[in-house]
């Protein structure tokens, strides 16, 4: 199973991203929205950043998780190539407690394929599937503003 994969789309990006949990899918995305940007082999991990989100569904937690990733690359001037994530399910909703590597940005080592401006709600969806075999995987489709 690929971590993630891009999908044609007319103006934007979108990738659909894999998982056997749906942490890992949490961290496929992250990795496939940065993937969009930069090469993330060539990111060190030199600095950790923690991410504590709440959202009351799966959906809303996604775009939150990943409009966090996108904030921390635009404010702190980041790139991330680790993502690990824990949900948790409670009465009001879902809890994301995640951490993220990476290194700040150096311009002579990360080249810049495009510019994501922001996550958008178009076709965004996460759902489980079964595959041939009987495995069940979870998938996120994510379009992603360029």
């Amino acid at each position: 199973m690929e971590p993630f994969e891009y999908i044609e789309h007319t103006a934007d990006v979108k990738f659909r991203a894999h998982g056997r949990s749906l942490e890992e899918t949490f961290e496929n995305a992250g990795l496939a929205m940065l993937a969009a940007m930069i090469d993330p082999s060539t990111v060190k991990v030199e600095e950790t950043w923690s991410v504590d989100i709440e959202a009351e569904c799966l959906e809303d937690l996604l775009y939150e998780w990943l409009s966090e990733v996108l904030y921390l690359f635009e404010v702190d001037l980041a790139v991330f190539s680790e993502f690990e994530v824990a949900l948790e399910e409670g009465e009001g909703g879902w809890r994301l407690s995640g951490r993220i590597g990476g290194e700040r940005v150096d311009l002579a080592r990360h080249f810049f394929e495009t510019e994501v401006k922001a996550v958008t709600l178009h076709q965004f969806e996460i759902k489980k599937e079964a595959r041939v075999g009987g495995e069940e995987i979870w998938t996120a489709q994510v379009v992603l503003d360029v």
